[in-house]
């Protein structure tokens, strides 16, 4: 049963981002070294053994969490999400943690521009606004037409808009299936198409770095797990814009492990993207609150 512990909610997505964080750094590391498919195939196999866990113990059982009415939509989530981390640990190695997390933290303002075309939901003029901001601090990190400009930084570009269809296909498929079941598929489905695209590519690792992939295993399920607990103590709304944490959390990794450059239009751009983003998640919240004291009211 959800509770609605604020505190200990933000403080459970604090620690969650900074997982998160010490995940993406041991990613960067690893990925350095070796291929990006065998990497995110290891800690996928991991993250399918934590799932059929979950899933086990939660009410009802592995039949209860399989069971769904929409299972192509759930194993195209599943595979999307795979996909999306691939492209994002990709866009580690070539522009490091700082400017990637930078340009990936406008998947919130994606979400809510494309929550019309997908899902069908209303999507103010204030939102609008909010995203078109978004959209500037974009560009000023990207900075086209420019000789600063790199083509790489189209990178976690694209992984932030998998990862708000992922988010977008996630809000439909709950319209039917339990938070368990659509976590079953996600791991599961993943697990399947990186062990046969990560397969191929294969190569010896180190016994150093079998630590750092173990690692890497750990926070992953570690970070899930938290997240888990986050939104069982607590709503949504009033964790979620905490989740921007882990830019700072991955930047602060970048700094100090990677000796990452923090270059000022990065920062101008990526404090626009926040603010946007935290600007539509509180107005989402005052939606909701709104729809609820509608659906309440006593009817005349």
């Amino acid at each position: 049963m959800t509770q609605n512990n604020a505190p200990l909610g933000i403080g459970l997505m604090i620690a969650t981002t900074f997982v998160f964080a010490i995940q993406d750094g041991i990613s960067q590391h690893l990925a350095r070294e070796y291929n990006v498919m065998m990497i995110v195939m290891i800690r996928y196999w991991f993250f399918a053994a934590f799932v059929i866990a979950v899933a086990s113990r939660a009410t009802g059982g592995l039949r209860n969490a399989v069971r769904t009415e929409q299972p192509k939509v759930q194993i195209f989530r599943g595979v999307l999400l795979a996909a999306e981390i691939c492209v994002m640990v990709q866009g580690f190695v070539f522009l490091g943690l700082i400017e990637s997390h930078a340009v990936f933290a406008c998947y919130p303002l994606l979400i809510a521009a494309l929550s019309g075309p997908v899902l069908g939901e209303n999507v103010g003029w204030r939102r609008w606004a909010a995203i078109g901001v978004g959209f500037i601090g974009m560009l000023i990190i990207l900075q086209p037409g420019t000789g600063v400009f790199s083509v790489y930084a189209l990178i976690p570009l694209a992984s932030a808009l998998m990862f708000a269809l992922y988010g977008l296909l996630t809000r439909y498929v709950a319209r039917k299936d339990s938070a368990a079941t659509s976590f079953f598929w996600t791991g599961v489905s993943g697990a399947v198409l990186m062990t046969f695209a990560g397969f191929i590519f294969w190569e010896p690792m180190s016994t150093g770095n079998w630590y750092w992939m173990a690692l890497l295993c750990c926070t992953g399920a570690g970070g899930h797990f938290l997240l888990i607990k986050t939104y069982e103590v607590a709503e949504a709304s009033s964790v979620q814009p905490f989740a921007y944490l882990q830019l700072v959390f991955a930047s602060s990794l970048g700094l100090i492990i990677f000796a990452e450059q923090l270059r000022s239009n990065v920062v101008i751009g990526a404090s626009l993207i926040v603010a946007a983003g935290i600007f539509t998640l509180l107005r989402e919240r005052a939606k909701a609150k709104a729809a609820l004291r509608l659906a309440r009211a006593p009817s005349a």
